[in-house]
């Protein structure tokens, strides 16, 4: 990275080599520091000089969160000087700051050292504009605990560690994972893809060695590839190690369909695999010992985040599958999941009755806050075989529950120690995952408990509890209602860790 001439003044010469892979190859230019922008732009805008060889052109932006927004530019595919666009999606959160610009080469078959010059980097920008907070809406299928499901199944994703450095904290929360799954009981764990970032035979022997000496024969795994399965090799080399890249099971009544969309698309893994979906399903709608069918794959349909980068890219294959499903449910009375993950945040969602959930990382840094599932974890699935179908949004008939564990380095609560009858008092608790303390709340599951004094319910208190109870908490909105001289226990557990506070009301 050097000065240079740019378009009209001073500009930015960057060089790189995209010849030493196969897998994504980028080349990033940061600023000293990030460049804050005021207001509320809408797109971007730069002059790039270049040679014509096809790069990706990203705009990495911070949003006021500090998450991630990446920009994406049109394919540098010109010799010379070009005026290109980045647009902001909406939803996205400001003020926003240029973090860095980066071009990135996705071809296999690409090799070729090249060069380009940017300049005049500008934001269009509208009017301030202030949006009300977004209601947040708990959706059903997320459960505080799997208490009366019939059997579990564990699901875990985005660790994208490296053999290169085979004890990097990435390995670590991955083997952390495993471990906790496996001291879980859940009959059958799903490695929903991107275990390795690469496809290199030593990245496939460590994923392979890290799953022997946590799980060993203690429980059942599947595991279906991401994209990273195939940055740097095809997936039938990942196959000759893990087994087939799609294939149909039934475990419990449920019938698992498990899709290739490392290419970040279902037809990409092949139209044999298309087939077998719709064979699937007219099977289990015959089938009177198949109660449910769960599709998994690594790309969801939908990214509910702004940019929307992390769904299935061909969206005809998002709305056929959605008719599939809806048209199954409808048709049969039976319930059917998509399971996906690659988004990087833990989310859960419904459309036409069918259940979508997107998985979060198990290794890699999150995607988003933690109010919008960013946090590092795993989800443990519980399964209702004998759930009533007629009724499918009673909680208690629910077939499916989705209990989602973040990884918990330390809990706490935070509360007064005492408060006055008649005072009405907000609970916290947060979490530790590393150097990162997170609000515990949805959508990660949490359970709280308390002593014989303390009334726990999202119904107003009746006259017994009146009587029996010192105080009344809501774990929908986390208050506690003081109205009797005494003391009470609060106690929330998450992912199995838990922490307590004793209140006084005097």
């Amino acid at each position: 990275v050097a000065p240079a001439d740019g378009h009209d003044g001073d500009g930015l010469a960057m060089a790189y080599d995209f010849t030493q892979s196969t897998a994504t190859r980028a080349a990033y230019a940061w600023p000293p520091a990030s460049i804050e922008v005021d207001g509320q732009p809408q797109r971007f805008g730069m002059w790039i000089k270049a040679q014509g060889n096809g790069e990706w052109p990203s705009l990495h932006l911070k949003d006021a969160e500090g998450t991630d927004v990446v920009l994406r530019g049109d394919h540098l595919t010109w010799e010379g000087w070009r005026w290109v666009e980045f647009e902001v999606p909406q939803g996205t959160q400001y003020p926003l700051s240029v973090y860095r610009l980066y071009v990135a080469e996705t071809a296999p078959d690409a090799s070729y050292n090249g060069e380009i010059a940017i300049s005049g980097l500008v934001s269009y920008v509208a009017p301030d504009v202030e949006l009300p907070d977004p209601e947040t809406r708990p959706d059903p299928l997320i459960a505080d605990d799997l208490d009366g499901a019939d059997w579990t199944f564990a699901v875990m994703s985005d660790a994208q560690f490296v053999a290169e450095d085979p004890d990097s904290p990435i390995v670590e929360s991955a083997r952390r994972t495993l471990r906790e799954i496996k001291d879980s009981g859940a009959d059958l764990l799903i490695v929903n893809g991107d275990l390795v970032d690469e496809c290199e035979s030593e990245d496939l022997a460590l994923a392979e060695q890290v799953l022997d000496e946590e799980l060993g024969d203690a429980m059942d795994w599947v595991y279906v590839p991401g994209n990273h399965e195939v940055m740097g090799c095809d997936i039938e080399d990942w196959s000759a190690t893990f087994g087939p890249a799609y294939q149909t099971f039934d475990h419990g009544g449920t019938r698992f369909v498990t899709l290739d969309t490392s290419r970040l698309t279902i037809a990409g893994g092949g139209f044999e695999q298309i087939t077998m979906l719709r064979e699937a399903l007219d099977g289990a709608a015959e089938d009177p010992d198949i109660h449910s069918v769960a599709v998994v794959a690594h790309v969801p349909p939908h990214d509910s985040s702004p940019q929307q980068a992390s769904q299935l890219g061909d969206r005809l294959e998002a709305a056929v599958l959605e008719r599939w499903l809806g048209e199954f449910e409808t048709g049969t009375g039976k319930e059917s999941v998509y399971i996906g993950a690659h988004a990087g945040y833990f989310a859960a969602d419904h459309i036409d009755g069918v259940a979508y959930w997107v998985n979060g990382n198990s290794g890699k840094a999150p995607h988003g806050s933690a109010e919008d599932g960013g946090f590092i974890g795993w989800t443990e699935f519980g399964v209702n075989e004998e759930a009533d179908r007629s009724w499918p949004w009673a909680p208690e008939e629910q077939w499916l529950a989705a209990q989602v564990r973040p990884q918990v380095d330390e809990l706490a609560l935070d509360s007064p120690t005492s408060v006055s009858p008649g005072e009405t008092v907000q609970i916290g608790a947060e979490l530790t995952q590393g150097d990162a303390v997170l609000p515990v709340g949805y959508p990660m599951s949490v359970e709280w408990s308390g002593s014989d004094e303390l009334c726990i319910g999202s119904k107003p208190p009746g006259p017994l509890q009146w009587w029996l109870c010192d105080a009344w908490f809501d774990p929908d909105t986390n208050e506690l209602l003081a109205w009797r001289h005494g003391t009470v226990e609060l106690t929330v557990s998450v992912n199995g860790v838990e922490a307590s506070r004793t209140i006084s009301v005097e």
